[in-house]
């Protein structure tokens, strides 16, 4: 299509709601329909067709989303049924009784251009007495004692090393959403679509429902979950298949009466084919069994979750089958694929909803005025695909760097090949302490740190720019944050009464 044809990308048409369509329908409202003019933000779903919505768990980027869209905290919290998360747990991934801690924020602060861990690192290679890694971690101290304080600018608080996200009920984001949504504009459409219409440059220009009714759009937002409904089956982009890295394929779900105290972090527990995680609602707990189907029977992994919980359910448990995975092309010709669509991350790191608005987010970086973009498109896709690669390697970490060999399952993850992106950051580490990170990766070497040391992973040697400071002195502000952070995190208010101050009522 010439320039002088390309029509212009005014009216945008998302296919599916649940927390991808609605986040993207908010997200577009609150940069298309500020002022009058001539664009247009329409949302189809149906109610017959279900959305997953067992996310509950989140990483600290969706306060992001929440200042973008000017969304107070309190309010949302409440409608949520949200709590605080300061971190993720990790229980039996080394054998039966370990335990570490995957804290947000950092792992200290940076003496002489080095992160403090690197120091602390320096001293375990070496056999000197150090304490465990999470004492550096400002998040990790205030969730082993159930407490929670925001960050703070202030340096010179331990405070401002920490960081938070939330956990909440999925159904009730989307819901949330859809109100913010639609009072900003957006048409939200009632149907079932039963054919997707191309034009003879192989663009998509409309969608057919049930009931005859044609939608037609200029550029098209598919939200359609696993399905890709636009994306996969009207424009073609394959899926690739991860799953030799991720055999993880299968989740059953279950919700149970809450808990208290709140717990401000993710539990996440080992077991014989993969994990179960255990999610602190105000009202509930969200309760569930990743696993791979190739190791563990549905019946199994069910017994396997029912077992596990620690509180009576609330529902029945349901069963979820995905792919790990991605869409080769996630943005293709004037379609951007979205959520589930354009890729799938098992949850262990809590990353899928982050990956729905980070790429709404750089989707904005590469705004079309008109549906001829394959230039942008090709920008988009490769950011896009660097990051969740990224995160997926993250990923293989966990089960490729444990030393657990007790089951089928796990002799299979650790013996497993990974991908050259990981080995090469692997080998680096193992070498000499090294964590390579740049500004685009979204897990920084912090989080790195926290799973090789948690996994038990020592260096054979310390990065050497950790020798020119003086052990001395490394020592001596090792000492005094650990103790910052532990008087810190002693004198914070409990996550419940954090929590009840937010609200301004009893919890």
């Amino acid at each position: 299509m010439s320039t002088t044809q390309a029509r212009g990308a005014d009216h945008f048409v998302i296919v599916g709601g649940g927390t991808a369509g609605w986040m993207a329908a908010a997200c577009l409202a609150r940069l298309l329909l500020r002022t009058p003019g001539p664009q247009k933000v329409s949302l189809v779903e149906s109610e017959d067709i279900p959305t997953i919505g067992v996310g509950e768990a989140t990483v600290p980027s969706i306060q992001d989303m929440l200042r973008y869209l000017n969304i107070d905290e309190a309010d949302f919290v409440d409608a949520t049924d949200a709590t605080y998360k300061l971190a993720i747990r990790f229980r039996d991934w080394s054998g039966p009784g370990s335990d570490f801690f995957h804290g947000f924020g950092e792992l200290g602060p940076t003496i002489d251009n080095l992160p403090l861990f690197q120091h602390w690192l320096r001293e375990k290679i070496a056999g000197a007495p150090v304490p465990p890694l999470s004492d550096l971690s400002m998040s990790a101290q205030l969730a082993l004692h159930n407490r929670f304080a925001k960050p703070t600018t202030n340096g010179n608080s331990p405070l401002y090393m920490a960081g938070y996200a939330y956990h909440f009920d999925a159904g009730k984001v989307a819901q949330y959403l859809r109100g913010y949504a639609e009072a900003k504009g957006v048409r939200r459409i009632e149907g079932r679509i039963i054919e997707v219409t191309q034009d003879d440059q192989g663009d998509i220009a409309g969608l057919r429902l049930a009931d005859g009714r044609e939608i037609a759009g200029d550029f098209f937002i598919d939200c359609s979950g696993f399905a890709g409904l636009l994306i996969g089956k009207t424009l073609g982009s394959d899926y690739e298949d991860w799953s030799h890295w991720l055999p993880c394929d299968r989740a059953v779900a279950m919700p149970t009466q809450g808990l208290r105290p709140i717990a401000p972090y993710t539990l996440v527990t080992a077991r014989a084919a993969g994990w179960t995680w255990r999610i602190p609602l105000l009202s509930r707990l969200g309760n569930g069994y990743v696993y791979a189907s190739r190791f563990c029977d549905d019946e199994t992994a069910r017994q396997t979750l029912t077992d596990a919980v620690d509180s009576a359910p609330v529902a029945e448990p349901r069963l979820l089958r995905f792919t790990p995975g991605r869409r080769r092309h996630p943005w293709l010709r004037n379609c951007l694929s979205l959520g589930l669509a354009s890729g799938f991350l098992e949850p262990l790191e809590s990353t899928s909803i982050h990956l729905i608005f980070a790429n709404l987010f750089r989707f904005f970086d590469y705004f079309p005025r008109t549906v001829d973009c394959a230039t942008l498109s090709q920008g988009f896709n490769a950011r896009s695909v660097r990051e969740i690669e990224e995160i997926r390697d993250f990923l293989i970490l966990h089960y490729k760097a444990s030393p657990r060999r007790d089951t089928d399952f796990w002799r299979y993850v650790t013996g497993m090949d990974i991908p050259d992106s990981l080995s090469a950051k692997s080998e680096v580490f193992r070498q000499q302490g090294k964590l390579f990170a740049d500004y685009y990766d979204f897990f920084k070497p912090a989080s790195w740190m926290a799973i090789y040391d948690g996994l038990g992973v020592v260096p054979d040697a310390a990065d050497p720019l950790a020798a020119l400071v003086p052990q001395d002195k490394a020592r001596a502000i090792l000492r005094d944050v650990t103790e910052g952070i532990r008087q810190a995190a002693l004198t914070a208010p409990t996550h419940e009464a954090a929590l009840s101050a937010l609200l301004r009522r009893a919890l």
